[in-house]
């Protein structure tokens, strides 16, 4: 059975209404604000209700704490990378495995490097967190989508497909983390890109044969 999120993380209700909607993506882009400013240790629910224009009582409404608030907010980018690591897996099914390994890199690589503070203030923040489940619900509906490139490219058959998978996976998106926990400059991942796409298509031609 999956892990579940702890209680105390999950938020107290859903916004249904588009006004509602308004004010929790406010909620959230505040809280990304003062996570880059102070980090999580200095994150205050008054500080992210002040910076969002809501009373602290309106965001009670929605997160019982900041722990929680800050878990939907990983949530939130996580369910957001899956949805186009999903988009690119199905537009590269029948495409040569090659070609869907370097589309997935491209994939992975853009949506962690389009907002690159909030990668790096989210990936300090998960430390005081129990996301067991958060990581293992993202897991599992990737690895769906991309055990489907390999179900379905032209030109690849493996004896153990999910092998590959993992292999791939756990290289691509080790890499991306440790670029920027290295604070790697424009030239140094631009280089580490290259050479990870080269790495993955010569494994995958070795396997494949």
């Amino acid at each position: 059975m999956p892990p579940q999120p702890p209680k105390a993380l999950k938020p107290r209700k859903t916004p249904s209404q588009s006004r509602s909607r308004v004010t929790v993506d406010a909620i959230f882009e505040a809280t990304i604000q003062v996570l880059l400013s102070q980090g999580m240790t200095g994150l205050t629910t008054t500080d992210v209700a002040e910076r969002a224009g809501v009373s602290v009582g309106t965001m009670y409404q929605y997160f019982p704490n900041k722990q929680a608030l800050v878990y939907a907010l990983n949530e939130r980018f996580l369910t957001t990378l899956a949805e186009q690591v999903e988009a690119t897996c199905a537009r590269m099914q029948g495409r040569p495995v090659e070609e869907a390994a370097e589309a997935l890199i491209d994939t992975y690589w853009a949506a962690k490097t389009e907002r690159p503070e909030l990668t790096r203030a989210l990936y300090r923040s998960v430390a005081e967190l129990e996301t067991d489940a958060l990581l293992h619900a993202f897991a599992a509906r990737v690895d769906k989508a991309t055990m489907e490139i390999f179900c379905q490219t032209s030109n690849f058959r493996s004896p153990d497909a999910g092998e590959v998978n993992l292999l791939l996976t756990t290289v691509i998106y080790g890499s991306v983390r440790n670029a920027f926990e290295r604070g790697l400059g424009q030239e140094e991942i631009s280089g580490l890109k290259s050479g990870l796409k080269a790495m993955c298509r010569a494994y995958l031609v070795a396997v494949g044969k």
